[in-house]
């Protein structure tokens, strides 16, 4: 699995791209802030305004420590760090994204606060009651066993820790199309729907504060976003084309329909452990 995310995903001179294209658009890699790189590091549905909206229901403060499972590139962990003060851990199976959020972290003076560790969410390198919060951001539907990823989460929190969710699952309007941005087939897709979801928490010992659907937002900023050109034109304008390359328009496109047909649902979930 770890070579198939690998392939997935790439990774090979990521920043170096990031930091042309960033200069291209008339921005010093030298004077970044968290939302300029927002596009390029914060690629799931609502971006920067999701993470922020999941963190403020995470009771966090400047003293918190946080675990960021499935960090990517890192743009979430730095967003959480700068808004509230705290230290973020971000792990991710890709080796790749590691040291790319590492390099960006380092571009915006947020070293001492995001650290980013290769590692298996469903394996976490850490101590029991280790974390006082943890989020996890549209990582799931990489991961077959999702009962093993709230297990490990539930044991490296904290008694009263708070891990916060927002994934994609799966919709009551059919299977999806590929590719997508998590998979270009269904052997890497693992989606769960929100009944599966609740069960998978509550057995891995979380009691549930708050559900919330975000589907019909994230419809609308995501047509918006790709405006009345459609996803072809959007995806020559988009950074993420820098991470997905010549697949971006068609997973656009595909992401897009997952949405308006109901195939593709995003759902956060704020819980105790």
């Amino acid at each position: 699995m770890t070579e198939d995310l690998e392939t997935h995903y790439g990774g090979a001179g990521l920043a170096e791209r990031i930091a042309d294209d960033l200069k291209q658009a008339g921005k010093d890699p030298g004077a970044l802030t968290t939302a300029d790189l927002a596009p390029y590091d914060e690629f799931h549905f609502r971006g920067r305004a999701a993470t922020l909206e999941l963190a403020r229901q995470m009771a966090l403060s400047p003293e918190s420590s946080v675990l960021d499972i499935g960090s990517g590139l890192g743009g979430p962990a730095r967003t959480v760090a700068e808004a509230f003060g705290c230290h973020v851990t971000g792990i991710d199976l890709t080796r790749a994204f590691c040291e790319v959020a590492t390099t960006l972290s380092e571009w915006l003076g947020l070293a001492a606060r995001t650290r980013f560790v290769q590692a298996d969410a469903t394996r976490l390198p850490f101590e029991d009651d280790h974390f006082d919060a943890a989020m996890t951001i549209h990582v799931a539907m990489n991961i077959p066993d999702k009962l093993a990823l709230y297990q490990e989460a539930r044991r490296v929190l904290k008694p009263g820790g708070v891990l916060a969710v927002y994934d994609i699952l799966q919709g009551e309007g059919g299977e999806v199309s590929y590719p997508v941005p998590w998979a270009d087939g269904p052997g890497l897709s693992h989606l769960a729907t929100p009944a599966e979801m609740r069960a998978l928490l509550s057995a891995a010992g979380f009691t549930i504060l708050d559900e919330h659907d975000s589907s019909d937002e994230s419809l609308a900023g995501f047509a918006a976003a790709l405006g009345p050109d459609g996803a072809q034109q959007a995806a020559a304008r988009s950074p993420t084309r820098i991470l997905f390359g010549a697949r971006f328009p068609e997973m656009a496109r595909n992401q897009l329909r997952g949405l308006e047909e109901r195939r593709l649902r995003t759902v956060s979930y704020i819980c105790r452990a």
